[in-house]
């Protein structure tokens, strides 16, 4: 009788493991017949924020052509643009987590507009599960063909010169090129004007007409005008030059140290998509940014293949959230 007891736990015990191995067992099963059957079922909708027409717009539209051919299924790109990105980002944010609505967005949705804006419809840091930055471009400081400076160094004279008085385009505030002058000036302890527009085409626009000294845009967006001579091309934004611009060179290179940026592109699910689903897109994603023609496309146009895992990506996102905020915070730079 003394050992009656001892063998009754002993035997509640042992069911209550086998019981537990059995339930956990089950779990992975469940989730890769979940992955297994994604993305068959319905649609798959890519919400992009902004615009058609665009650079994020270009990516998601190449990944959504590439996804569908790899995966089968169907892929739809859906712009929802609206309040700086925020609208299509939190119309994710409270979608299913079940891999059939994504988010293809620029840098601004996920590290800038968050610290600019009193408040928007998600939290970048929890709402999200981040599956793969596809590419990333530097920008690059452009003049105005009717302005005699060459150099960095030509225009860092003429900042100090005349502070406060040179201008600089951008395509509005809290955007990539706006941030990189406002970095510029930091590192080189200068000041210029920034003259934020409604996008990066009227920007642009203004500069091809003098109407603007300089401007940091994409590569890819000013890349047509320098090589046809109606913009010129003072340096790049990158930690290397450009192969599309081998000729330009780095700020650091030009003696701006610390004044690195790069623009890129992310793909998001909202928090919560099953592990297995999330490897089976995220391998997806790295491998369509590897297709020859998809790859050349986006080097053609000075876009640089990225193609991290949503481990790199998580720890990214948060690195830049970090470094834009601090340079916001430290330069009082709003919204309006």
């Amino acid at each position: 009788m003394p050992d009656q007891k001892p063998r009754t736990k002993s035997r509640r015990a042992l069911l209550a493991t086998s019981l537990a191995l059995a339930a956990a067992s089950t779990l992975p099963l469940h989730a890769w017949a979940q992955a297994d059957a994604w993305p068959q079922q319905k649609p798959v909708t890519i919400i992009v924020p902004f615009p058609a027409g665009g650079s994020t717009d270009m990516v998601a539209r190449a990944l959504a052509l590439q996804l569908q051919t790899k995966l089968g299924g169907s892929f739809v790109v859906d712009n929802r643009p609206g309040a700086t990105g925020t609208i299509g980002t939190g119309f994710v944010k409270r979608a299913a987590p079940d891999g059939y609505t994504l988010l293809v967005s620029s840098l601004g949705a996920f590290v800038v507009t968050p610290h600019l804006q009193k408040s928007v419809p998600y939290d970048a840091t929890k709402d999200f599960d981040y599956i793969s930055v596809p590419v990333q471009a530097p920008n690059v400081l452009v003049a105005n063909v009717a302005r005699p400076e060459q150099t960095v160094a030509d225009v860092l004279a003429l900042l100090r010169k005349t502070p406060g008085k040179v201008s600089f385009a951008s395509s509005g505030n809290g955007s990539s090129d706006h941030l990189s002058a406002e970095l510029f000036w930091q590192q080189s302890k200068t000041e210029g004007v920034h003259v934020p527009y409604k996008g990066g085409a009227p920007a642009v626009n203004d500069l091809l007409g003098n109407q603007v000294d300089f401007s940091f845009q994409n590569v890819n967006a000013v890349l047509p005008h320098i090589r046809a001579g109606k913009l010129r091309a003072i340096a790049v934004t990158g930690d290397k030059r450009s192969p599309v611009l081998p000729d330009v060179p780095t700020l650091a290179e030009a003696g701006v140290k610390g004044a690195e940026v790069y623009s890129w592109q992310g793909m998001a699910a909202p928090k919560g998509l099953p592990p297995a689903l999330k490897k089976k897109l995220s391998d997806a994603v790295i491998a369509a940014m590897q297709d020859p023609e998809t790859k050349k496309r986006m080097l053609d146009q000075g876009l640089e293949i990225v193609a991290s895992t949503p481990e790199d990506f998580t720890a990214f996102q948060l690195r830049e959230w970090t470094r834009w905020k601090t340079l916001i915070e430290t330069r009082h730079i709003t919204a309006d």
